[in-house]
């Protein structure tokens, strides 16, 4: 090295090769790459139009999470990819989905309503009973017997049958 030193401040380092080999100073060992995880697949990049920029977030309890997370499996999917997919299919079939909906919303109503009814006959079949108990024999016996067993076939039947949807 000739001259004065130009950098004013700043660290020197000189090059490796200056004064010989320095054996005290070794690379660090490389490390090997890991293979590619081969689960994806490559697929070209969708067009400006029909590239998907929105982003919607659904929050699902880990029941429905899990079920999502089997269905998205099986069609070696994405959630996401699978959540837009069904979703767009719902809707550009708008009939059958709002029967759907309306139908399960009718047969919890049902289900409801059926509810309500067991409880007022049931109501009625305590008096019954109470008047048994204290030595009546009250002519409506058979009509509030029948009347309970009505009601509990009904909510029989809206149970299986909201059952059955699922």
């Amino acid at each position: 090295m000739a001259g004065p030193d130009r950098h004013q401040g700043a660290p020197v380092r000189k090059a490796a090769t200056e004064g010989g080999s320095q054996p005290e100073k070794q690379s660090p060992p490389r490390r090997k790459r890991r293979a590619p995880k081969k689960t994806t697949r490559k697929r070209s990049p969708k067009s400006g139009t029909d590239k998907r920029v929105h982003v919607c977030y659904v929050r699902l309890n880990d029941t429905e999470k899990a079920l999502l997370t089997a269905a998205a499996a099986t069609t070696r999917s994405s959630v996401p990819a699978f959540l837009a997919r069904s979703g767009l299919a719902a809707a550009h079939d708008l009939d059958n989905t709002a029967a759907a909906i309306a139908g399960q919303r009718e047969l919890v109503a049902e289900l409801f309503a059926a509810r309500r009814h067991l409880g007022h006959v049931g109501n009625n079949l305590n008096q019954v009973a109470r008047a048994i108990n204290s030595g009546d024999r009250p002519g409506e016996i058979d009509a509030v017997v029948a009347a309970v067993q009505r009601a509990v076939a009904r909510v029989q039947d809206a149970t299986e049958r909201l059952l059955e949807q699922r």
